[in-house]
């Protein structure tokens, strides 16, 4: 077997184990994002939307229908990460990956790609129940998968960062509450920046979630407050340099070697 396959197999298991970590409690990770969707639906969407009427150009549930998708995307691809590399470390066995022939890329690749595959499954089925609440018709197929697939990688990234910095379990909760649920509330979710003052519009522009969301409403819908080219662009940015840190961190042992 030559180097390659090796890696393909490394590869290959450490995406399996990933896969079937999230899919054996699957009412755990899978279904509660559902629900809270749904209720977001029925709140936001069908009583608090009616009253606010239009919104960029579209009714104010079709509006919100991306940014929900997405933050279910967010949060599960994080969560995924986050929860299993800190897992590997906390049980040591993340140092039988370290000490074999291995290269860093194939790890990171791995749990990354587990994820990703957690945040597609969630998305997938949390834009199955949207289609309970509207009909979507969506403007771009090609446009709309890319920025899903590359918001999930960008937070996976992002959580296994954060896994190799924890110490407790309690560190793995404290991005999630006081980073990711506020840029993710902010990013345009719920309401058009241009609503916003001027000033506010200025700060906003501040947030990484903000160009994802857009991205993503303009695939679905058409319409984004951003310039999707600009919004593409951050969103490579920041997957290059989470990747770039990650191996760093990985290569200097950084949280895991004594």
């Amino acid at each position: 077997m030559n180097r390659y396959a090796r890696y393909r197999v490394a590869f290959q298991t450490i995406l399996t184990k990933e896969i079937l970590r999230f899919s054996r409690i699957w009412i755990q990770t899978i279904l509660p994002p559902v629900i809270t969707t749904t209720l977001y639906f029925i709140i936001f969407g069908n009583l608090i939307g009616q009253r606010i009427g239009d919104m960029g150009g579209v009714s104010y549930i079709d509006f919100i229908v991306p940014g929900l998708i997405l933050m279910a995307v967010i949060t599960n691809s994080y969560a995924n990460v986050v929860s299993s590399f800190f897992s590997s470390k906390y049980q040591r066995h993340v140092e039988e990956l370290l000490i074999s022939p291995v290269p860093n890329w194939v790890i990171l690749g791995g749990f990354v790609g587990g994820g990703v595959t957690r945040g597609v499954v969630v998305g997938i089925t949390v834009t199955a129940v949207s289609m309970l609440f509207t009909d979507l018709n969506i403007h771009n197929y090609g446009w709309t998968l890319m920025v899903f697939v590359l918001t999930s990688v960008l937070f996976a990234l992002a959580g296994f960062i954060n896994a190799i910095y924890a110490n407790s379990f309690d560190d793995i909760s404290v991005v999630p509450t006081f980073v990711l649920t506020p840029l993710t509330y902010l990013g345009g979710v719920f309401y058009s920046i241009q609503m916003l003052p001027t000033v506010w519009q200025q700060v906003s522009l501040a947030n990484p979630v903000l160009y994802m969301v857009n991205a993503f409403r303009y695939g679905l819908l058409g319409v984004s407050d951003i310039h999707i080219g600009v919004a593409l662009v951050i969103i490579l940015l920041f997957i290059a340099g989470l990747t770039g840190f990650s191996l760093s961190l990985l290569q200097r042992g950084v949280g895991i070697k004594s």
